[in-house]
């Protein structure tokens, strides 16, 4: 094949020193390109757009090969027509049909220098977008041997046909174009692979954490069921909790997923610090109870009110004193949540724990979406979540170990410009 960039140099012996000039600085922008190959369509119109310069023409496309159809395709489209790219994206060539097909089934170029009159033209695309197509230079995008594609440029532009020196110009731009075409599809391919190795890992676990709620459902259902048709109370005083408990957390745990999907401005409004606090313990009181947790909220220092979304921080709490409940070692654990106001007028929130803490290893990625160190009891979406509604209000949570060796969670809010809303 001549148009490796193997291949012997010596004709550049015969250009003139423009087009020298022109052929140096079109295998500068080619290393430039090499930088783009991690986004496969950034590439690919990267590549388009080059070719034209280096082949000096008014149009250029790029054709990727189809290995299960044996097809060539249009990926992407360039042209002074302002709606060749959607054309050139629905259309498809056999090995062998058209120009570009020939240049593909032979592995080597072809200049055609009268198209109008060339039977080896696909005249479909000038057809259907009305572009006249005078003359054209296709080049086989060659890797290792392996036809990734084909480029073609299309009109010479200030009239003439495409020459020799455009042919062999292009076939060294072609040649370092497909191995960045591959390369670009190997990045591809890999990060596909690792979003669904992430997808199932966090399927997984939201399957895991939804059976359980699930179980508990059926379980106080089963109660339920008992209690009635025996007319027993006390069956039913003993399933009533059960209920509400794995109704509390499917509603947590659908509200997580939809804070977490999608971005998000906080609605403020001028809200009671005690009222959010109050709130969120009121949520867990009856956990709270069962376990014998003891809980003390200090609220001596904070400022009465504060400019925030108070769903999203009540979340943000929710779920920090869900994770402390979890943590504390059973009938002798302490939960401390205090409040206090800001020398800039901001807040920090702060709920401390009794229990082991968070290991060194797992702190880099506790906020991680999907990452639980609670097996198949969490999501992995709660610490996710709380990050997110802090970070939309402006402000920071962080990690450290409470004075009694738990956890510690602090919430940071920057002072807020007042809202419309009251």
């Amino acid at each position: 094949m001549t148009g490796h960039v193997h291949e012997d140099l010596r004709w550049l012996e015969d250009a003139d020193p423009a087009a020298l000039t022109r052929v140096v600085e079109a295998l500068h922008r080619v290393h430039r390109l090499i930088a783009a190959i991690a986004d496969l369509d950034v590439l690919l119109a990267r590549i388009s757009d080059e070719s034209r310069g280096v082949a000096q023409a008014e149009a250029a496309s790029v054709m990727l090969y189809d290995t299960d159809c044996d097809e060539l395709f249009f990926q992407v489209a360039l042209g002074d027509t302002g709606d060749q790219e959607t054309l050139m994206r629905e259309v498809r060539l056999k090995s062998g049909e058209g120009v570009a097909g020939a240049a593909a089934a032979a592995r080597e170029s072809i200049i055609v220098a009268d198209a109008e009159n060339d039977p080896r033209v696909y005249k479909g695309a000038d057809a259907a977008s009305g572009f006249a197509t005078r003359n054209l230079l296709a080049v086989p995008m060659l890797d290792r041997d392996t036809l990734v594609g084909v480029l073609e440029v299309v009109n010479k532009s200030g009239g003439g046909a495409f020459t020799e020196l455009d042919r062999r110009v292009l076939e060294i731009f072609a040649s370092i174009a497909a191995t960045s075409v591959s390369n670009a599809r190997l990045i591809e391919e890999r990060m596909k692979n690792e979003r669904m190795a992430a997808i199932g890992l966090a399927m997984a676990g939201l399957s895991h954490y939804t059976k359980n709620i699930v179980s508990g459902l059926n379980s106080s259902a089963d109660l339920i069921d008992m209690g009635l048709e025996h007319e027993n109370l006390e069956v039913l005083r003993r399933a009533w909790p059960v209920l509400k408990r794995s109704t509390r957390r499917i509603s947590n745990f659908v509200q997580d997923m939809l804070s977490f999907s999608k971005a998000r401005v906080p609605m403020r409004e001028r809200t009671a610090v005690a009222g959010i606090i109050q709130e969120a313990h009121e949520t867990f009181a009856e956990l709270f109870v069962q376990r014998e947790v003891d809980i003390r909220i200090d609220l001596s220092d904070a400022p009465e009110t504060i400019n925030v979304d108070a769903q999203g921080i009540y979340r943000c709490l929710l779920n920090l004193l869900s994770n402390a409940a979890d943590a504390v070692p059973p009938d002798q654990g302490r939960i401390h949540v205090v409040a206090r106001a800001l020398d800039d007028g901001g807040v920090e929130l702060r709920v401390e724990d009794n229990g082991p803490g968070v290991q060194r290893a797992d702190r880099a990625r506790i906020f991680a979406p999907f990452y639980s160190t609670k097996g198949s009891k969490g999501t992995g979406l709660g610490l996710a979540v709380t990050r997110k509604i802090v970070e939309e209000h402006g402000g920071t949570i962080g990690l450290t170990d409470a004075p009694e060796g738990g956890a510690c969670f602090t919430i940071v809010l920057p002072p807020a410009q007042e809202s419309i809303i009251r």
